[in-house]
């Protein structure tokens, strides 16, 4: 399996990478959280557009964008307009979602985008083409915020992915009982022993899912999401604990 390489970080290879959310609604929230993260141990940083107030006027998200690099300097961004059918802050009309997307990767300043793989093929397929012409990374993600689905249909969804040339498929999924974490996790392994070109991110969420958040490296998800201080979904865990964990398991292995 190859990783995906975003300046100096290798997702896919070794220990699972951890990827902490701003989700900061004013552009002085959002700036003040990246400059706290400067002694945290992280390696990927999601700033979730869709909690910003100004996310509809680009030339404030560029701006702001502009200050996000400058502050986090070599660590890769990952920019994600989370829509609120899955688990998000705000609605966005298609063509705006794509816009956003595509001006996002052109701007030079972020290093991945997150592409709702539900959104649209031909949606998809034109935010991944634009952005890995600007040589932006694409994470495409499907979020179930009502359900597990059946094994064959979580691999399924990720495959899609795959096909429409995402470089991470990335799937979010609600247990209702401990035999649904299984459920996503033998996914986990099916999909990444089977079918997977490259790096994939899955989890479940909330209490029962947080096994899930920890295991990757066993399973075969190659990133797993941590909170500094608010948590962009249910199931987060502190950054540090989540560290701490991953290097005891990953120790373990080798």
């Amino acid at each position: 399996m190859n990783p995906v390489i975003v300046r100096d970080v290798k997702i896919g290879e070794d220990i699972p990478k951890i990827c902490v959310p701003i989700v900061g609604v004013t552009r002085e929230e959002i700036l003040n959280e990246a400059k706290s993260f400067e002694n945290i141990p992280l390696d990927i940083v999601e700033w979730r557009v869709d909690w910003y107030e100004d996310v509809f006027d680009f030339e404030k998200v560029e701006s702001t964008l502009k200050e996000l690099r400058n502050i986090l300097k070599n660590i890769p961004v990952l920019f994600t307009f989370r829509t609120i059918k899955e688990g998000g802050e705000k609605s966005i009309e298609v063509q705006d979602y794509v816009e956003l997307n595509i001006r996002a990767a052109k701007s030079g300043y972020v290093d991945l985008i997150d592409v709702e793989v539900f959104t649209g093929d031909k949606e998809v397929k034109e935010i991944i083409e634009e952005a890995h012409a600007s040589h932006v990374k694409v994470v495409a993600s499907n979020h179930d915020f009502h359900k597990t689905p059946a094994q064959d249909e979580i691999v399924s969804r990720l495959r899609k992915m795959q096909e429409l040339d995402a470089d991470i498929p990335k799937i979010a999924v609600m247990p209702k009982s401990p035999k649904d974490v299984l459920t996503l996790l033998a996914a986990t392994e099916e999909m990444a022993g089977q079918y997977a070109k490259g790096p994939i991110i899955t989890m479940s969420m909330a209490a029962d899912g947080v096994i899930s958040r920890l295991c990757g490296e066993i399973f075969g998800s190659a990133l797993t999401f941590g909170a500094a201080s608010k948590t962009s979904a249910p199931g987060q865990i502190g950054v540090r604990e989540l560290k701490n964990i991953l290097e005891i398991l990953h120790n373990k292995e080798n």
